[in-house]
């Protein structure tokens, strides 16, 4: 797909590109290799493109603790700002990229389909809707002016938090803002909420004293996951390395929940993306990592939140009445749990204790 037609997608991409760093902490990006098709499949590493979210910062881990040698897979992870890793995935860059169930769905739609293949994590507070001081409760938002970037995903996060009040969107004015800007807008008196995520979210906090998270995504879990999506063309050639991938995955979460390795952990992480290992820690308690039975059941299809199908299906509808593309999106297609199963099925590769 040319890259003018993919920048023309990237438009469209508003409706939850939410993971790119804040400029102060973006470390340098990365080489990528040349554009072109990829190498034949014994003759390269796969090729993933990660980016600054604590669910794929967490990729980390196996990297430096030479996870994926072990197992006998060759991996090249490529960093990259969050869109800059889309646009590598659709310009045949990467053979995968680290995404959101939503913006899977409006990359396919844009001309870049993918394979959800493991679930990284879910947003368990990261995602915030932060009121001035005085408001207390959802329902005092009534009559009031929020701040929110409109199509992307915490626009979607306010109107679940407006709905668990008994509130529509007609019962409150919205105030379309740069997710960067919407700390100083709270501050300022521009708004009385904002909806945004990590670290602006925690930057309006800390602006406003007194000001409050009246919502999260920790009150709807489920809402957004965090995933890997793999080239279809790739999985089909290199599927038995991918199932490699996704067990180095299931080695991650056990490093990082393991008690004696939680320090190390944190130290990788936090060094990734220059910042203290106490700040980074804040980001963790917010992303909830998934290991491999909450994989196979999460990626269960269900019509609710709780499984990734059935997130996604939400998302679709959001999509749909914020113009972010045309048609319905068949979410089936975006998602293949067989390399859970076969990674769970095979002798366990636990990380070192």
């Amino acid at each position: 797909m040319p890259l003018r037609q993919y920048l023309a997608g990237l438009l469209l991409l508003a409706a939850g590109c939410r993971r790119s760093p804040a400029p102060s902490d973006a470390p340098e990006a990365a080489p990528l290799p040349a554009p072109g098709p990829a190498p034949p499949a014994a003759l390269g590493p796969l090729r993933i493109g990660y980016s600054d979210w604590p669910g794929w910062v967490a990729w980390q881990v196996a990297i430096e603790q030479g996870f994926f040698e072990r197992l006998g897979v060759d991996v090249r992870f490529t960093w990259l700002e969050y869109v800059p890793s889309i646009e590598a995935f659709s310009e045949g860059q990467v053979d995968a990229v680290c995404m959101t169930n939503g913006d899977a769905l409006v990359a396919g739609s844009s001309g870049a389909p993918s394979v959800g293949v493991v679930i990284n994590d879910y947003s368990n507070g990261n995602d915030m809707v932060v009121a001035r001081p005085g408001i207390t409760r959802l329902a005092e938002l009534r009559g009031k002016r929020i701040g929110v970037e409109i199509g992307f995903v915490d626009h979607l996060l306010l109107m679940e938090a407006l709905t668990s009040a008994q509130l529509r969107e007609s019962d409150v004015s919205i105030v379309n803002a740069k997710t960067h800007e919407t700390p100083e807008l709270l501050a300022a008196g521009g708004v009385d909420a904002i909806a945004a995520w990590q670290p602006h979210s925690g930057r309006a906090l800390e602006l406003v004293k007194d000001s409050r998270a009246v919502f999260t995504s920790a009150d709807v879990p489920g809402l957004i996951y965090d995933m890997l999506f793999v080239a279809r063309g790739s999985l089909e050639a290199r599927r038995d390395d991918w199932i490699k991938v996704v067990k180095a995955w299931f080695m991650v979460v056990d490093f990082v929940a393991d008690p004696s390795h939680e320090g190390e952990a944190l130290a990788i992480m936090a060094r990734r993306v220059r910042l203290p290992a106490p700040s980074y820690a804040k980001l963790m308690s917010g992303t909830r990592l998934l290991g491999g039975e909450e994989n196979r059941r999460r990626f269960h299809a269900t019509a609710g939140l709780d499984s990734v199908a059935g997130s996604s299906e939400t998302v679709d509808r959001f999509n749909l009445r914020n113009h972010v593309y045309r048609d319905t999106v068949a979410v089936g297609p975006y998602f293949d749990s067989s390399l859970v199963e076969e990674a769970l099925a095979q002798p366990g590769v636990r990380a070192p204790r």
